[in-house]
């Protein structure tokens, strides 16, 4: 293992890859970050060759194939990407001895629990998209410094998602009709980068043992209860979200009913869980309100 104390961020592009460099920088640690263009991780020459130019002491894989529902039909595309990638990724590391962090999903759970999915559930996927993150997850467990940080329902600057579109349709709709029969936790991109920055440093420092982690805000919601409190923090009548079914929004991938993930593992790396979803979201409101006033699709 080099005694380098660089990070590689891959998917750097992307909304959370953004954050974690956004991290990586107030943490004064030295990174490279690579977007697809820089690095295409299902090849895996490609990836050993960058471990080797670069020798980074952890790697933080944002990179993923997220469009669910396209997964139904080119679930090829989307192994090469979620599972290939991550292999990739697992054997260099393998190889050279740097820390791994791999963000998976909430989706590799079957989603019909009533209580909190433990970090050591049976996983279950029931879509193209979780079967895939699960290829990967499997493969980077399966070297010695390897971890899995699971999210869900992300939201954040640079990239579309649930809470910007609802700002933006709470000023052009005068109701919307919105899930309340789906339970997940909200989690601000922001929270999820610090706890990736803090597991990077502490499994470099020893501290945090390899598995996997899940990294998503405390307390739950619906989709339903999560716009009503957009609507709330922007002054506007919540009684204008009204509640629906999954089934007024049929999918060709299914969306799990039932997507609460615990946060145990934290305490062993010596780590707080994220905090609560409704204090996140208030505090990235003013952020994500301001990017959207400054036209940024």
């Amino acid at each position: 293992m080099t005694d380098n104390r660089t990070w590689l961020v891959t998917g750097a592009g992307g909304m959370l890859g953004q954050d974690v460099l956004a991290r990586l920088d107030r943490a004064g640690e030295r990174y490279v970050a690579l977007d697809r263009a820089a690095l295409d991780l299902t090849d895996a020459d490609a990836v050993s060759a960058a471990l080797d130019e670069h020798q980074p002491a952890v790697i933080v894989n944002c990179a993923a194939w997220t469009a669910v529902d396209d997964a139904e039909t080119r679930e090829d595309e989307a192994l090469a990407i979620n599972g290939d990638g991550p292999r990739h990724l697992a054997d260099a590391c393998a190889r050279t001895g740097a820390v791994l962090l791999h963000v998976s999903t909430d989706y590799v759970f079957a989603g019909d629990a009533q209580e909190p999915y433990a970090e050591d559930a049976p996983t279950a996927p029931r879509s193209a998209y979780g079967r895939t993150k699960l290829v990967g997850e499997k493969a980077v467990l399966g070297i010695e410094r390897g971890y899995v940080v699971r999210t869900a329902w992300l939201y954040g600057t640079g990239g579309g998602n649930f809470v910007r579109t609802m700002i933006k349709l709470e000023g052009v709709k005068d109701t919307l009709d919105v899930v309340d029969d789906q339970r997940g936790q909200p989690t601000w991109t922001v929270d999820l980068a610090d706890r990736l920055v803090r597991l990077g440093q502490a499994a470099l420092a020893g501290t945090a043992p390899a598995g996997v982690y899940h990294g998503t805000s405390g307390g739950e919601t619906t989709w339903f209860g999560l716009t009503r409190e957009i609507f709330r923090l922007l002054g506007a009548d919540p009684e204008r979200v009204r509640p629906t079914t999954s089934a007024a929004f049929a999918r060709p991938a299914p969306r799990p009913a039932y997507s609460v993930l615990g946060h145990n593992r934290w305490q062993q790396a010596g780590i707080e869980p994220i905090r609560d979803w409704s204090e996140s979201l208030s505090c990235a409101m003013p952020v994500l309100v301001a990017e959207l006033q400054e036209g940024n699709p």
